[in-house]
């Protein structure tokens, strides 16, 4: 799977977990928290799509990430 993939992947959840993010056209740069998600959304997103990939990263981990193109790369590695 690809950064890109997993790029997809979060874009999807958080259009599930926060429904006014459905038509937003994600970008690498995009931040969740500037979105509007809060820390239980945020959390939430990162769980759906570890879930859907079937990893396991300790969140500390995602705790790093800038923007959702960091969080994919972090991701991307631990795949």
């Amino acid at each position: 799977m690809t950064q890109q993939d997993i790029l997809g992947l979060i874009a999807r959840h958080a259009g599930d977990v926060l429904p006014r993010l459905q038509d937003h056209a994600f970008q690498r740069s995009d931040s969740l928290k500037e979105l509007g998600a809060n820390s239980v959304d945020r959390s939430e997103i990162i769980m759906m799509t570890l879930e859907s990939l079937s990893v396991r990263i300790p969140l500390i981990e995602m705790a790093k990430a800038r923007n959702i193109g960091e969080l994919a790369d972090i991701i991307h590695a631990k795949c």
